[in-house]
């Protein structure tokens, strides 16, 4: 007797909302999963994340993603961003037509950052639209990237470090920053708020900054040499929210936290911040993690982007 084929489908899109349902939450929401997407060639959701924000400035386009919606396999499953991980270049190439479509800008137009945790902003203009994705760099040692340039779109990476955010509405400058705690304790969000006002005259009271989806305090236990760093550079009132001593030579170190006080260092108005609500670690089956996995993982990325303005809603 021939089995019966009973063609049972899947509804991508409630699958990923149970998915969804199960993310652990650090406080009240301030991203939000939108333009939910069936890829058409393989016909998967392809999850974007979006800051509640920048939801009024329809001349921005600002997303990050997860590991869900790829093509990539094991564990660099499924949405590696990264051509750095040992995943196929093809995979992950088709990672990014897919998520650039679910986005909404174009994938061959991307600027690449260069991550050395350090504190090496570069200025982005026209000319260096494609690098890293379909040209070849000619810039290195690079954590964060700003521009007034629209249709420009830019791109840093993570799997536990800090996306940071920028949008400067009067001027319509974007700026994004890769801050792993080196990048964090040297300031480099401090430092992307001074490039800003140098270079495209900027205030800081204008800026719009978002932390994003990272690794929280209950997961990053650092070494005394670690906080030492912080120690040196932080007032011992700052320190009471940012670093707690376990009293083992191991500390719990709050990488938002710091990255806030950078912010206001730079001051920019504590109602223009907007703090992460995810975890990475407290959620590796949703984002890539170095730390839960133990260093096998993809990346994830972050893009920002000024519209054109025939392009805006």
């Amino acid at each position: 007797m021939k089995p019966k084929d009973f063609n049972i489908q899947v509804d991508e899109t409630k699958l990923f909302q149970i998915k969804e349902q199960k993310i652990k939450y650090m406080r009240e929401r301030t991203t939000a999963f939108r333009n939910i997407k069936l890829a058409t060639k393989t016909k998967t959701v392809v999850p974007v994340l979006t800051y509640k924000c920048f939801d009024d400035y329809d001349e921005l386009l600002v997303g990050f993603s997860t590991r869900l919606g790829g093509v990539s396999k094991g564990y660099l499953g499924s949405m590696n961003l990264s051509f750095t991980r040992g995943d196929a270049d093809d995979l992950v190439m088709q990672n990014h037509r897919l998520f650039a479509d679910a986005v909404g800008y174009d994938y061959t137009k991307l600027v690449f950052s260069d991550q050395v945790h350090e504190t090496n902003i570069r200025i982005v203009t026209k000319e260096d639209a494609g690098k890293g994705i379909v040209k070849e760099r000619d810039f290195s040692g690079i954590d964060g990237l700003v521009t007034d340039v629209c249709d420009l779109p830019l791109m840093t990476f993570y799997a536990d470090c800090v996306p940071l955010f920028f949008y400067d509405p009067q001027k319509h400058v974007i700026a994004t920053a890769h801050s792993g705690w080196r990048g964090t304790v040297a300031k480099i969000g401090t430092k992307m708020v001074e490039t800003m006002h140098d270079v495209y005259g900027s205030k800081p009271e204008d800026i719009i900054c978002a932390i994003g989806p990272s690794i929280c305090r209950d997961c990053y236990e650092v070494s005394e040499d670690v906080a030492q760093e912080f120690q040196n550079v932080y007032s011992e009132q700052e320190l009471v929210s940012m670093l707690v001593d376990k009293g083992n030579g191991k500390y719990q170190l709050d990488l938002h936290q710091a990255c806030y006080t950078n912010f206001l260092h730079a001051g920019i108005l504590a109602s223009n911040i907007s703090m992460p609500d995810i975890c990475t670690c407290c959620n590796p089956d949703m984002f890539f993690s170095h730390r839960a996995s133990g260093g096998k993982r993809g990346n994830l990325g972050a893009v920002i982007m000024l519209k054109k303005e025939n392009d805006q809603e």
